[in-house]
């Protein structure tokens, strides 16, 4: 056993050897671009190749051209451009999308994809054995285009029937710890046969909220309970974890300043701290208007670091005339280590902890 553990230290530090400081701040990063092929001449294989971006997230829609896609219009297209992506030099990115299945699928019908893979609500009423079937048809198809990381599934649970972004899109298993977490059990595992990474979400619980963080504050304090916690909990002890995201709810009994994803108390504190939790967090789109409308850039880059998230995701998605470049981004974060303001330290374990989920998959550096 220590052995098999030495192996793991020293392909982590392996990995990690001759990375400049800007490149293990870039790596921190996922990143939405738009086009649906790149070539070397591309912004982003120059983001990948030269700065070290350390993930994309592919988007079907463009957010302010109806019927113009942003990265995903036909299946061989988006298995060409993952191609692309992934073999423009030797640092490999993470391309995910989120493909839950029901509303959130990325790769629908009209693009030659499957398309139908039922909400969840619906796989819960199905049983075990049809979702074991669904999830690894998806998982097969999600391989096949060149899709490692599916920012899925929802362990949210279906506790408030007045909630719009959970209950009534039907993307909770139920409103059953046991059945939240044994659905998200398969899913995860569907997703492994396949190569694929996932994503628990949304910490601690956006199940009981009754606003939109895409579009503004969300305040959970009245409405959120311990038992959503739940099914984190048992998901993290069984240990098949990739990630988890961690939402941008406000909830003054965890934290009385601020949101989830910028919140020391939750993400360093009940989530690492109280549940154990080792592996990579990642935030919600640090773009959507929970944050974008109270936080300034620099403040967001500073509390998300210091909060104890390893992956910070800008979708790039909402406004396409107001996009975030990784040069800004590591610009204002080696001011930040600069000024005293985030410690190197951060960026370190950050990358450690990246580096072990991408080995899961053979992404090396």
């Amino acid at each position: 056993m220590k052995k098999i553990i030495l192996i793991i230290v020293l392909i982590m530090t392996a990995s990690l050897f001759g990375k400049s400081l800007d490149q293990k701040i870039a790596n921190m990063f996922m990143l939405g671009f738009y086009g649906t092929s790149v070539d070397s001449s591309s912004k982003i294989i120059d983001d990948i190749c030269v700065d070290g971006l350390g993930g994309v997230i592919l988007f079907d829609r463009h957010p302010s051209k109806a019927g113009k896609s942003k990265n995903i219009s036909s299946k061989k297209q988006v298995k060409r451009l993952t191609y692309q992506l992934s073999n423009a030099c030797s640092h490999k990115p993470l391309i995910a999308v989120d493909q839950e299945g029901g509303k959130v699928q990325r790769l629908q019908k009209k693009y030659g994809f499957y398309g139908k893979y039922p909400k969840a609500s619906s796989i819960a009423k199905n049983g075990e054995m049809d979702a074991l079937v669904e999830y690894e048809g998806m998982a097969a198809e999600l391989s096949s285009v060149g899709i490692n990381y599916n920012l899925a599934p929802v362990a949210d649970m279906a506790v408030n029937r007045k909630n719009r972004v959970i209950y009534r899109l039907g993307r909770s298993y139920g409103a059953d710890a046991s059945t939240v977490s044994q659905y998200n059990k398969i899913f995860i595992e569907a997703m492994h046969q396949h190569n694929i990474l996932t994503s628990l979400k949304h910490f601690p619980g956006h199940g009981s909220s009754l606003g939109d963080t895409h579009k503004g504050f969300v305040d959970v304090t009245g409405t959120w309970s311990k038992r959503e916690l739940v099914p984190f909990k048992r998901l993290i002890k069984i240990g098949s974890v990739d990630s988890i995201m961690v939402a941008h709810v406000f909830n003054k009994r965890i934290d009385s300043k601020y949101p989830a994803s910028l919140s020391s108390r939750t993400v360093s504190g009940l989530l690492r701290a109280t549940l154990g939790y080792k592996g990579v967090v990642i935030t919600d789109d640090l773009q959507m208007r929970a944050i974008s409308k109270h936080y300034t850039l620099k403040e967001t880059l500073k509390l998300a670091i210091n909060a104890g998230n390893d992956i910070l995701l800008f979708g790039n998605q909402l406004d396409p005339t107001h996009t975030v470049s990784i040069e800004k981004l590591v610009s204002m974060v080696k001011a930040l280590i600069s000024n005293g303001e985030v410690n190197i330290s951060r960026i370190n374990r950050a990358n450690r902890r990246i580096s072990v989920m991408r080995n899961k998959i053979n992404l090396g550096r």
